[in-house]
């Protein structure tokens, strides 16, 4: 129903104006969904809002809201978990993502793999040991000078760029950390080697490909 722009300025994320924005169009939003769904506020039989893991500010926005609407209309509140709702949203698209299965959640601030035997149950599999992908997407792009959110602008430009243009390093790739990590991720050390890279290159003048960097 609504993205906000806001934080494209600042390369990412900024707490308090997310929270901000949250409590300025929570309103808006809710009607809207109810409008694209045909029906009114005293139709619904429960209300499910977020509880985390997240930005606590924004979330203290939502769920405040679900709760007081919750009350007020005597209906069942379901705080939802944030990664478990990822693991869900996927059914609803395609019918045959149900369990049993390994799921990969990539975002902003999480990577995971998960086994789930049935819904409700899950185990972790492997996770970041540091960044999240998506972290190190909006790093590398506002390096680049690429808008945000870092990931789609990388993945277009990386369309047309020679993947093996430079040797960027691959996390948890030696034998010891295959051994001892072989199903976790690593981001922080090719996020820094980016940086290096672009500023070596800015340092000594050199014009900086972004396809060839991007697809690296």
């Amino acid at each position: 129903i609504l993205s906000q722009d806001a934080h494209r300025v600042y390369g990412g994320v900024v707490p308090e104006i997310a929270s901000r924005a949250h409590l300025q169009v929570i309103d808006d939003v809710v009607d809207g969904a109810l409008r694209e769904a045909g029906i009114a506020l005293g139709d619904v039989d429960g209300i499910a809002a977020t509880a985390g893991p997240g930005l606590i500010g924004a979330l203290h926005v939502g769920l405040a809201w679900a709760k007081a609407a919750a009350y007020a209309l005597d209906v069942p509140l379901v705080p939802v978990h944030h990664m478990e709702a990822h693991l869900f949203a996927t059914s609803l698209d395609d019918p045959r993502a149900v369990p049993p299965f390994v799921a990969l959640l990539v975002s902003g601030g999480h990577t995971m793999l998960l086994w789930v035997p049935q819904w409700g149950e899950y185990e972790l599999l492997g996770e970041t040991r540091d960044d999240a992908a998506g972290e190190a997407f909006d790093k590398v792009a506002r390096l680049l000078g690429l808008p945000f959110p870092g990931g789609p602008h990388i993945d277009r430009a990386a369309a047309s760029g020679n993947s093996v243009a430079i040797d960027f390093p691959r996390g948890l790739t030696s034998r010891r950390d295959l051994e001892r990590h072989r199903f976790d991720f690593s981001f922080s050390g090719l996020k820094t080697a980016v940086a290096r890279w672009v500023t070596a290159q800015q340092e000594a003048g050199t014009t900086i490909h972004v396809p060839d960097v991007a697809a690296s």
